[in-house]
C-alpha cells in the first residue's frame, strides 16, 4: 500500500458558529468562525489559507 507524496489528508474542523462569541486565531488572535467553546486549535480565515498554502506540496 503505498501513498503519494502529495497525498492531502482532511483534517477534521470544528463547527461553524451560529453567532458570537467566536474563538481567536491561535496565530493573530482575531475572531474565527469557530464558537468559542471549541477545544482544540482554531484559525481565522486568513491564517487557515496561508496555512494551506505553507504545508501545500510544491511538488
Amino acid at each position: 500500500m503505498s501513498e503519494d507524496y502529495c497525498t492531502i489528508r482532511e483534517a477534521p474542523t470544528p463547527p461553524k458558529a451560529d453567532g458570537p462569541p467566536y474563538a481567536e486565531c491561535v496565530l493573530c488572535r482575531k475572531p474565527t468562525e469557530y464558537p468559542e467553546s471549541y477545544k482544540g486549535i482554531t484559525l481565522c480565515p486568513v491564517c487557515e489559507w496561508q496555512e494551506a498554502q505553507r504545508t501545500a506540496c510544491s511538488g
